[in-house]
């Protein structure tokens, strides 16, 4: 090979790298213009192939010891919390369940509020809700089964559950101030008219 034809050669591959880069560059602009510019309700709702069909079967034990089966909750809006005591989203929407499940005790229907324990000990979910309040049930998942049936990808994820049994909704993320209760009351409305 010539030194013209290496040359060539060096020229044409720094012009495809520089068009390489640009292209990324371009990918990864549009990106976050997507992210900005998207609404956060959303990111805070999510599909999920469970939306609209029978919740998954769910039995276990909760921090009481005391046995818990879904198929009992029937009749009842149920809203599973999953939820890690180290988790720092946990942590931040932890005083809108606070305050969620204080105002579901003279609610009409209530919604029955549950944490699935999501990889963590039982001493330190009890400590936890020591310090932040939380006087609801907190159901184990020793074994993950429960967040594989609903297909949680990281703690927090909130789902509700209808008196019938069906999935209705399912938020990614830490729950914001008013957003259980404004889409609580959707869904109940919906159900209502049914």
């Amino acid at each position: 090979m010539n030194e013209e034809s290496v040359l060539e050669s060096a020229s044409v591959h720094g012009h495809r790298s520089s068009l390489i880069a640009t292209a990324v560059g371009i990918i990864v602009a549009l990106f976050f213009v997507v992210l900005v510019v998207s609404s956060p309700e959303d990111r805070e709702s999510a599909t999920s192939p469970l939306l609209g069909n029978p919740a998954p079967v769910v039995k276990s034990t909760t921090l009481d010891d005391k046995q818990f089966e879904l198929s009992r909750r029937r009749g009842s809006w149920v809203m599973f919390n999953f939820f890690n005591s180290t988790c720092v989203p946990c942590r931040q929407e932890h005083p809108e369940l606070v305050a969620f499940h204080a105002a579901q005790a003279t609610a009409e229907p209530p919604t029955e509020l549950y944490s699935i324990i999501n990889d963590d000990s039982d001493n330190a979910v009890r400590a936890f809700f020591e310090a932040n309040d939380g006087d609801w049930t907190k159901v184990r998942d020793d074994d993950g089964s429960i967040a594989v049936a609903f297909g949680v990808a990281k703690v927090p994820e909130t789902w509700i559950i209808d008196p019938n049994g069906y999935v209705r909704l399912r938020f990614i993320g830490a729950v914001t101030k008013g957003l259980l209760d404004e889409k609580l009351a959707e869904l109940q409305a919906a159900f209502e008219g049914m």
